[in-house]
């Protein structure tokens, strides 16, 4: 296997190139490993009334849209972002995951899904009053992603 990096000073992004023959275990865990290093740079700026914060994305327990806007909801707080979910799905780390059309959680932070065979089940979070529902298309993947411990 040949490694080599070039150095291109007006890039206005990075951007990895990997070629092979096959695709196997090692390139995929390579693959894999770049992703996940690019999503820990992640960085989200949160909005609320005329002040901008700052601060980690694991405080994040879901994000949802509003009408236009999409909300990141906190253990007791809510913050606008400048993104889509769709743009949010692509850059959030692995840990974050579509429960429906309209949100993102984290499920780190899940506390418990009640389940319900006809609707959408309902999550709760740790030391948290909030609460999502997750539909039916999305319940299988979030129960299959908590339960292979992608925490």
């Amino acid at each position: 296997m040949k490694i080599r990096i070039e150095l291109i000073e007006d890039l206005s992004e990075d951007e990895v190139l990997i070629r092979c023959g096959r695709m196997d275990d090692t390139i995929k865990k390579i693959h894999q490993y770049i992703l996940t290093q690019s999503s820990l740079n992640t960085k989200i700026t949160f909005f609320k009334k005329n002040q901008e914060f700052y601060f980690p994305l694991d405080d994040v327990m879901f994000f949802e849209t509003d009408g236009e806007h999409i909300y990141a909801h906190t253990k007791n707080d809510e913050y606008r972002i400048k993104y889509r979910l769709y743009e949010l799905e692509e850059a959030l780390p692995k840990h974050f995951i579509r429960a429906s059309k309209s949100a993102i959680v984290n499920v780190k932070r899940i506390y418990s899904i009640t389940r319900n065979l006809t609707a959408s089940s309902l999550i709760t979070f740790i030391d948290s009053h909030k609460h999502i529902y997750v539909s039916r298309y999305y319940y299988k993947e979030l129960r299959h992603n908590l339960e292979r411990g992608k925490v």
